[in-house]
């Protein structure tokens, strides 16, 4: 029986026979001086000096056995029952992908350190905020290619996010290609949401897939796709190579915003624009709040009669003072 468990009694109106217990305890004292009358003798002390007998002196054992095992068979009659509480939990968990931009105008310095690296930096914190989802990184460019398919190992996710750099394949901005390539990694999922996160500074320009095209591949496959213009607005500061080593010049800013918003609208999404790294980390919360997974909670508390080991309890005590009183104390009492 687990006495640190929550207890409860199923019929506590036997609780109250407990009264009996210590109301037949001043009975027995009272009782054992009637019994025992006292003898004033002038040589008294000699008496006391005298031995007595181990059976005199435990002969009250009788009577505290039989009150111990009255106690025990009351609250076993009230029927002491301990609980134990729990959730099952269900976790409906969504798989996302995350499309990268990586072609070389993400290298402006409108975002610290620049665009790359800011979106490397808030898409990690993202990541790893989504515990028990599965997420994939595709990153785009002139093409576009699975960097890592859909795993709820996020370490390998992170590791291969930090390893990404602009110039890992043929510059240029395809948007679509990344799109459907997004896609295809989510076309066979059987998560209860499916997401695109593409994230972009430029306009389509390369590529063989339509970006229209692929939205509406993702609308077919059920997948919601958040568009993320990235880059401040007017002009940003851009590294380029001259005679005199890297110099920032300021580059216009390009996003087509309206095909991003087109996007999103067709896949049931939504598109953000970040000028700056906080606004972009506002996004991904955003996203974050947007996308969570859903968690069904049931709760549960189970009883546990324990009634039984206090019974045998009280019988064992009630068979110990029949056998010390009629073998041991038979002669006193």
């Amino acid at each position: 029986m687990n006495w640190f468990s929550d207890i409860s009694f199923a019929s506590p109106q036997w609780l109250y026979l407990l009264l009996i217990v210590p109301v037949s305890i001043v009975w027995y004292i009272l009782r054992n001086k009637k019994l025992h009358p006292s003898l004033r003798l002038p040589e008294a002390g000699m008496l006391a000096r005298i031995p007595k007998s181990p059976r005199v002196a435990l002969r009250h054992t009788l009577f505290a056995l039989r009150m111990m095992a009255l106690t025990v068979l009351f609250v076993a009659l009230a029927r002491p029952q301990s609980s134990s509480r729990g959730q099952n939990v269900t976790v409906e968990g969504i798989d996302i992908v995350i499309s990268l931009d990586i072609s070389g105008s993400m290298l402006a310095r409108d975002f610290r350190p620049d665009r790359m690296e800011a979106a490397k930096d808030l898409a990690a914190e993202f990541i790893k905020s989504r515990q028990g989802d599965r997420i994939g990184l595709v990153i785009f460019s002139g093409e576009s290619f699975t960097q890592v398919p859909l795993t709820t190992d996020h370490s390998v996710v992170l590791n291969m996010l930090s390893a990404v750099k602009s110039g890992m394949i043929d510059d240029g901005t395809a948007i679509g290609d990344g799109l459907a390539t997004a896609v295809a990694r989510l076309r066979e999922s059987t998560a209860i949401s499916k997401v695109v996160i593409l994230l972009t500074d430029g306009i389509n320009n390369s590529g063989s897939i339509d970006p229209i095209t692929a939205a509406e591949m993702a609308k077919v496959f059920g997948v919601r796709v958040y568009t993320v213009g990235v880059g401040s607005y007017g002009t940003a500061p851009y590294p380029v190579q001259t005679p005199f080593g890297i110099q920032l010049a300021d580059m216009p800013v390009e996003i087509d915003e309206p095909l991003m918003q087109e996007i999103s609208a067709r896949t049931d999404g939504r598109y953000f624009r970040a000028t700056d790294n906080q606004k972009l980390r506002e996004v991904y919360q955003e996203i974050d709040r947007l996308e969570r997974s859903k968690i069904d909670v049931t709760e549960f508390s189970r009883k546990y009669e324990e009634y039984m080991p206090l019974m045998i309890l009280a019988l064992i005590l009630i068979a110990l003072e029949f056998l010390l009183r009629n073998t041991i104390f038979r002669s006193i009492t």
